[in-house]
């Protein structure tokens, strides 16, 4: 009975540091951001957005300065209605 309870201790012992070892443990998950740091980065997502399609359009070698002024003029009235939903989200 004695040797039965040492062996059956020992063989429980084993297989659980056996399982421990093949399941580490899971890092904590990161903090969630705050509605500031939201709110931050969709602003500069969209101002880098804006930027990038502005210099396209300024660059783009085809292209007329009245098609430019156009293209720039719907740009920024889509800048425009963008930065308002996300300052109403706020």
């Amino acid at each position: 009975m004695k040797k039965f309870l040492i062996t059956t201790l020992l063989f429980l012992g084993l297989s659980s540091e056996a399982f421990a070892q093949k399941h580490p443990p899971r890092p904590p998950a990161p903090p969630h951001p705050s509605r500031s740091q939201l709110y931050n980065d969709k602003a500069r997502e969209l101002d880098k957005k804006y930027n990038t399609e502005k210099m396209l359009i300024l660059n783009h070698p085809l292209a007329t300065k009245k098609m430019k002024n156009d293209q720039l003029k719907a740009l920024n009235l889509r800048y425009q209605n963008e930065k308002r939903l996300l300052r109403a989200t706020r």
